[in-house]
């Protein structure tokens, strides 16, 4: 990847998030919704975005048809807010590495739970011996 194809790509990412946090009104985008990430094709023509949401209270399925109700409008806004010269399609697909990390973070909080209660009772176990 060039460095002209991740300054667009992480320019297309800070313009998507603005619009969504500032002029798009569409119900099934209010939740807490992030752009994790946006791949550009190497002829610019389609931009690949990837979005994720925290929380069980957002339907999927409902959030994509939001997204692409709403991708004509952000291509056109992308296109008067960047100066380039083909403004991309925009696909947007799912991203599960957030709720992945925050997974793996309870499980680890949960294990370090489990040895801190368990060396505690080692302690014990061990002093009473004693």
């Amino acid at each position: 990847m060039t460095r002209r194809t991740e300054r667009l790509n992480h320019l297309i990412q800070i313009e998507i998030s603005d619009m969504l946090r500032k002029h798009i009104n569409d119900p099934r985008l209010n939740g807490l919704i992030s752009v994790t990430e946006v791949e550009i094709s190497n002829d610019l023509k389609n931009a690949r975005v990837s979005i994720s949401t925290l929380g069980d209270t957002l339907d999927r399925n409902e959030v994509l048809k939001g997204f692409n109700s709403a991708a004509g409008y952000m291509r056109r806004e992308l296109a008067h807010r960047l100066n380039i010269r083909v403004t991309p399609e925009l696909s947007f697909e799912f991203d599960d590495s957030i709720e992945h990390g925050v997974n793996l973070i309870s499980l680890i909080d949960r294990v370090a739970a489990e040895d801190k209660k368990s060396g505690a009772d080692g302690l014990k176990r061990s002093a009473k011996r004693k």
